[in-house]
């Protein structure tokens, strides 16, 4: 049976279309995985790749797609909403049929490596970290891309691919493997930046809030409004509508309204339908557990207002 992983490397540009497109050129009409989105945020100055696929498939054109961002990407002159370390900031490899999450980690370390003979640190992370305080990718990102320069040079923090120095231009990379997580963000009806980060801090692990949670602020200048972005490490442990209710009530007290919310990437069928039944039964309409897909992006718009969302967006309706 054929492996197929997700690999959703995201890169520190998002507002030159050219230069993206320059950049994820050798990902695309590649033989044994497909080019499923690319997704960029100008305020982020970020863009968020998907692929899907054969991961052996994937390494050569993945290096290229390395050098190529290391040929265009300056971080001395990068500034956006979303921390960042490199120009290819994070790479994870995700388990999605017939393949375990001890195969995604050589796979992880296999490019690692390759993408270190191009002169690029690599850090391990999440399932594939040698060291427990590299399990958190924002552990490792602390400091981000300017901080770096110095936190390299201390022996706790030499890369596992590398030289303790970043690349002057390019910066660190972080390659890793995980399972499943979903990239969610809420947009609230407000320009004021302390009410996300206040929110923030009632919905996140590390400040009290929901496990497998990871939250922060963001201000959407393009849009005209702020924004909660988040990690759901674990939907299965958080589900999304926890959290979207949690979010919403935390609102009111700032007389503030949740506009709309967004996945980035790809988000697992069964994700949404575990929240769909919530609704389902708050509401007291029969639920369907083996409804289409085009009904659970329906449900998914309706409950969530989910925005720019459409049935490619779930895993199961690419494979």
């Amino acid at each position: 049976m054929t492996k197929i992983v997700q690999c959703v490397p995201n890169i520190s540009e998002g507002r030159d279309i050219k230069k993206i497109e320059y950049i994820i050129e050798p990902l695309k009409n590649q033989a044994g995985f497909k080019l499923v989105s690319y997704e960029p945020d100008k305020d982020y100055n970020r863009t968020v790749v998907t692929l899907l696929g054969d991961p052996e498939a994937m390494l050569k054109p993945l290096v290229e797609f390395f050098k190529r961002a290391k040929e265009k990407i300056d971080m001395n002159k990068h500034q956006g909403e979303h921390p960042r370390m490199g120009a290819v900031d994070v790479t994870p490899f995700i388990p999605i049929a017939n393949i375990k999450i001890a195969e995604c980690v050589e796979h992880a370390k296999a490019l690692a490596s390759m993408v270190w003979e191009e002169e690029i640190p690599v850090f391990l992370y999440a399932r594939a970290a040698q060291d427990p305080n590299r399990e958190s990718l924002p552990n490792i990102r602390k400091g981000e891309f300017e901080g770096m320069k110095e936190k390299i040079k201390d022996p706790i923090w030499k890369p596992d691919y590398g030289k303790n120095e970043i690349h002057p231009t390019f910066g660190v990379a972080a390659i890793g493997a995980r399972i499943p997580l979903i990239a969610y963000n809420i947009d609230l009806n407000t320009n004021d930046e302390n009410i996300p980060k206040e929110i923030a801090k009632h919905i996140r692990q590390s400040s009290g809030g929901f496990q497998y949670v990871q939250a922060g602020p963001a201000s959407l200048t393009e849009r005209g409004h702020v924004q909660i972005t988040m990690n759901i490490l674990d939907v299965g442990k958080n589900p999304i509508y926890r959290i979207f209710e949690t979010v919403r009530m935390e609102a009111k007290r700032y007389n503030v309204n949740i506009m709309s919310s967004e996945v980035v990437g790809l988000i697992p069928k069964k994700a949404l339908l575990s929240t769909i039944q919530y609704y389902c039964e708050r509401d007291q309409i029969e639920f369907d557990p083996n409804m289409t897909i085009g009904q659970i992006v329906e449900l998914g718009k309706k409950y969530l207002s989910l925005r720019d969302f459409e049935d490619l967006k779930i895993v199961e309706a690419n494979l």
